[in-house]
């Protein structure tokens, strides 16, 4: 612990020993430096090695397809058939293993990224770092879901007034833009997240915004109620998936069937067939609740005092959620039921 120097020799030694410290920190800097140099060389020499690699892989593999659709092909020996059938089986495989070390290399952001935040390398090097982006942002997820729950209740059933609309309306455009840009960094840093799952959040932010500029008025009133407690809803179903999604991924991972950077989301996937189903009422209930709404405003649009561009963006933007989410959790549903069916058959 530092102490206090009394007299001047004190001070003297106290400041020897501060600049003995300076000297080891500048030498530590340094080495730093070097490191970091070294490590960009090595990550634009993996990046490059990567790229050839594919492109003689991919050159490959069309080499072989060709000679696999020429006559000559039938001439081949069962040995070199074989080894053929190999070569394309581990081309395929080392596709899987490319992406697994490009997870750890810097690479272009996505165009949306470009746009937010511009060229800002958003890749983390180790695995600690993803791992703890990871879990912070399903924190988040349940934090914001939990305040939106407590705050479209007020809303709904305390307070009715249009300026805490506003904020609650304000709250849902934010915390949207903010998955979208969190999604996209997890996206590049390795997590696997089906495209409608990322996409439908876009939509959801469009929705809130424009939620957020609808005028007071008396279809807005026809409508609030409505609203508020469809989404009271819809942040009670995304608690119960982030509960019970988050204890099965954990097991999965533990089991090795589930990739470590695997997040939830706010739908149905394969992997939540064993233990999950239970949650599928809950999810076709609120799809149908998205269709509800959105045939309440395509009614209210055809009203002769409606006025308001509002009501019809609102109505599509629900018909759009409908038809993603609705289709991609059946779609799901029906791949799982076939493959259970098909089980039987090849025992």
């Amino acid at each position: 612990m530092l102490y206090s120097p009394t007299g001047l020799s004190e001070c003297f030694r106290e400041w020897e020993d501060l600049e003995n410290d300076y000297h080891q920190i500048q030498d530590t800097h340094r080495l730093y430096k070097q490191k970091l140099e070294e490590v960009t060389k090595l990550q634009n020499c993996c990046s490059g090695a990567i790229a050839r690699q594919r492109k003689k892989l991919k050159d490959l593999s069309a080499s072989l397809q060709e000679c696999r659709e020429t006559p000559d092909t039938l001439q081949l020996s069962p040995e070199e058939v074989d080894s053929v059938s190999d070569i394309r089986e581990s081309i395929k495989e080392r596709e899987d293993a490319f992406s697994e070390m490009e997870a750890f290399l810097p690479k272009k952001n996505s165009l949306y990224l470009t746009l937010v935040l511009g060229n800002v390398n958003v890749t983390l090097l180790n695995k600690q770092s993803k791992f703890a982006y990871k879990d912070e942002y399903e924190k988040f997820k349940l934090v914001l879901t939990v305040i939106l729950f407590l705050f479209s209740f007020t809303c709904r059933f305390l307070l009715s007034y249009r300026v805490l609309d506003a904020i609650f309306n304000f709250l849902l455009v934010w915390y949207y833009c903010t998955l979208t840009i969190r999604e996209s960094i997890l996206i590049s840093n390795g997590s696997r997240i089906k495209g409608w799952w990322v996409f439908h959040h876009y939509v959801s932010t469009f929705l809130s915004g424009v939620m957020l500029t609808w005028p007071e008025g008396a279809l807005y009133q026809m409508f609030r109620n409505q609203f508020l407690s469809y989404n009271l809803y819809q942040s009670f179903v995304q608690f119960l998936q982030y509960y019970y999604q988050s204890g099965c991924l954990y097991r999965l991972r533990a089991l090795g069937e589930r990739h470590n950077m695997d997040l939830t989301v706010e739908g149905f996937q394969s992997w939540m067939w064993r233990g999950l189903t239970f949650l599928l009422p809950f999810l076709f209930f609120g799809h149908f609740w998205q269709l509800y709404n959105s045939v309440t405003l395509f009614k209210m649009f055809q009203l002769p005092q409606c006025k308001e561009w509002q009501v019809l963006m609102c109505g599509c933007s629900y018909m759009v959620l409908f038809l993603g989410n609705f289709s991609t959790t059946l779609g799901v549903v029906y791949q799982k039921y076939m493959n259970n069916q098909d089980k039987p058959k090849s025992l």
